[in-house]
Formats: C-alpha cells, structure tokens, sequence
C-alpha cells in the first residue's frame, strides 16, 4: 500500500462528487482513451460535456473548442490530451471556476500539477484512472 492511497481516495472522491463533468481531449476513435473516458461518464449517467477544437459531436455529445467555452456549473474535467498542453488546461479550468482536475494517466505534467495545486485545484494525476473509478465497460 502506498502511502498516497488515502489523499486519492479523498480526491477521487471529491472529484466525483459533483453532478457536471467535462472531458478534455474527446476522440470519435472508440478505442482511445479519449473516447472511452466520455463513455463512461455516459454509462455511469453522469452529465457530461465535450471539448475539442474541430470536432462538433462525439457519442452524440456536443463539443466546444476549449475549456473557456465549457457551459457554466463544470464540477470537474477530465484531461486526456498530451502533457505539453496541461498547464494551459489548468489554467482555463482556474478561470473557468472549475476546482477539479482528473488528469487521466499519461496527460500530465509535473509543471500542470504545481500548478493547479498553487491555484488551490483538487488535482489528480500520476496514478488512477476514472475508468477503474468508475467501472468502465468498453462494448
């Protein structure tokens, strides 16, 4: 056991706590992890909300362009996109109002996690995944 399991555990938590999520980094390829991120949030009926910059539905969700664009009343994004646009996600989150940052294995960067924790951001990173979270089925 890891000495870090219970502060994920209380962040996952009050991650999944809100009621209105956001995926950053949508794909219509069902077999990345951008996509499936969004299914589960479907399968789990969660509210859900799309950004990508050139798609305009994927699972028959809307998208909008960037985080700046997310509707109002965003509890928490999930991030699957390349580590060198991590701070920027962070940042858009923060003036966004949004206080809660899931970024999914592999999307962070160390920079994008100082960070959001110095803007007071609940921030996941370097470890679980929402599909475990949150029983993802891939089907």
């Amino acid at each position: 056991m890891t000495t870090h399991a219970p502060d994920d555990a209380d962040r996952i938590h009050a991650f999944l706590s809100g009621d209105a999520f956001a995926v950053v980094g949508v794909s219509t390829d069902r077999a990345k992890y951008g996509n499936k991120v969004l299914r589960n949030y479907l399968q789990a009926g969660r509210r859900v909300a799309a950004v990508h910059p050139r798609e305009s539905v994927v699972e028959g969700v809307p998208c909008v362009p960037s985080v700046d664009a997310l509707p109002e009343g965003i509890h928490g994004l999930s991030v699957v996109t390349p580590p060198a646009v991590a701070v920027d996600i962070v940042e858009a989150a923060a003036r966004k109002g949004i206080r809660h940052v899931w970024f999914q294995p592999g999307a962070s960067s160390e920079t994008a996690v100082v960070r959001a924790r110095e803007l007071g951001l609940n921030c996941l990173a370097d470890g679980p995944c929402l599909l475990v979270a949150l029983r993802f089925r891939d089907g």
